[in-house]
């Protein structure tokens, strides 16, 4: 069976890869090869898929492929952990050192951290290094001083048993080769005539792998956040708050796979608090620049990766903060000002409107009923006083109070003598 690790080293991959691996023992196949070509990845996932490896029935080939192509990082240690390792000519592995990342750069931390950390790595790769008759401290060196080698540096150095210009070749050398497993026992290997089963990601696999970029799981975030706050602000348009909905529901099955950092999350929370604040509370773009400056350190915050560079992007970062900053505010001051309109429906319109006695207002017919009428927006509306005063016919009135069919009036303008 053939299985590919093409990119960043991510619990989808995982998944594909050790799913792979487990139906190649299902099937009872001859020989597992895993073609490689990856710049590094999350210690998990890596973890994950070398413990299928060392523990799978069927033999395991790790073969760096095509020529160009690189197993770095985390791709180093999955590489030296199969039972056959391979390489193309015009490849490279190593640089294995754990690195962390903060701002889109190499961050800073103190010796004791870093000692620990890459001696936990350098131990772990020696654990099964050594059981593959690989040389463990060419290897370590990788790690302890990110050293990178070539194929036939790799070669010579015992790290990896082959160097095949195509899988075809690789299987020609593997033919008849007796393979000491893990467990220590041997297998001689029969490939006289191999037919390659390749295994690709399934549809949802394909799917999942790319929400679950850093780029795309913060882009997720912010789309959920607007289209939910735009519904929320606007009632009734629906949209936005569907498509928000279903963002936010994507983000959460990203932030299960991934190493999501909560005070990133606290802070594009608080980023959102300044926007409001500054759209209700304006102060010359203070508070809107520092929820911009707040979101893109949430964002670089956002995605824990000690072991690599694999994050939100700055450019990715600023770019989506900056547009989401302008709309919020401008959404939330559409809602402020709102709150000042009149009401262009129903009777509340009415209110503080002006129209014209027509009779007068405050007299009293022989029952003693009401008989003031007032035309207001052309219509004729019965009108009543508070003070019980008469207003006579002519006087302009403002409307102060809707009962009913009747509006409380009071005269704005002089009357006719």
């Amino acid at each position: 069976m053939h299985l590919q690790i093409d990119g960043d080293i991510e619990p989808i991959l995982a998944e594909y890869i050790v799913s792979g691996i487990a139906q190649a023992n299902q099937e009872h196949a001859s020989l597992i090869l895993i073609t490689l070509n990856t710049p590094g990845g999350l210690d998990t996932s890596m973890r994950a898929i070398i413990q299928a490896i060392l523990n799978s029935p069927v033999p395991v080939v790790t073969y760096v492929s095509p020529t160009g192509s690189r197993a770095a990082s985390a791709g180093f240690f999955i590489l030296l952990s199969a039972d056959v390792a391979a390489m193309s000519p015009g490849t490279d592995t190593g640089a294995a050192s754990p690195v962390a990342f903060a701002f889109g750069q190499e961050a800073k931390i103190d010796d004791t951290m870093h000692k620990k950390i890459t001696n936990e790595a350098t131990a772990y790769l020696r654990s099964y290094v050594e059981k593959r008759n690989r040389n463990p401290d060419l290897a370590a060196t990788a790690v302890t001083d990110a050293k990178a080698f070539s194929a036939k540096e790799a070669l010579d150095g015992k790290l990896v048993d082959f160097i095949a210009n195509s899988p075809e070749d690789l299987l020609a050398k593997l033919d008849g080769r007796t393979v000491t497993r893990f467990d220590g026992s041997s297998v001689t290997l029969a490939l006289s005539h191999p037919r390659f089963t390749d295994r690709g990601m399934t549809a949802r696999q394909k799917f999942l792998a790319f929400i679950v970029q850093p780029d795309i799981f913060f882009i997720l975030l912010i789309g959920a956040a607007l289209g939910i706050y735009t519904e929320f602000t606007h009632p009734g348009l629906f949209a936005p708050g569907v498509f928000g909905g279903i963002a936010a529901v994507l983000a959460i099955i990203s932030m299960q796979m991934l190493p999501v950092n909560i005070a990133g999350l606290l802070l594009m929370v608080l980023a959102l608090g300044l926007f409001v604040i500054e759209a209700k509370y304006p102060t010359h773009g203070v508070l809107g620049v520092g929820g911009v400056i707040s979101m893109v350190l949430g964002a670089l915050f956002l995605i824990r990766t000690p072991w690599t560079g694999m994050g939100v992007r700055f450019a990715v970062a600023l770019g989506v903060a900056l547009p989401f900053g302008i709309l919020a505010i401008a959404l939330m001051r559409v809602v402020l000002r709102s709150r000042s309109w009149k009401m262009a429906t129903g009777k509340e319109e009415l209110l503080a409107e002006e129209g014209e006695v027509v009779e007068p207002v405050g007299a009293t017919s022989a029952e003693g009923a009401i008989a003031g009428m007032v035309r207001i927006h052309g219509e004729l509306w019965r009108a009543a006083t508070s003070a019980g005063e008469t207003i006579p016919k002519g006087v302009r009135v403002r409307v102060r109070k809707v009962d009913g069919l009747t509006l409380e009036v009071e005269p704005v303008g002089p009357r006719p003598s």
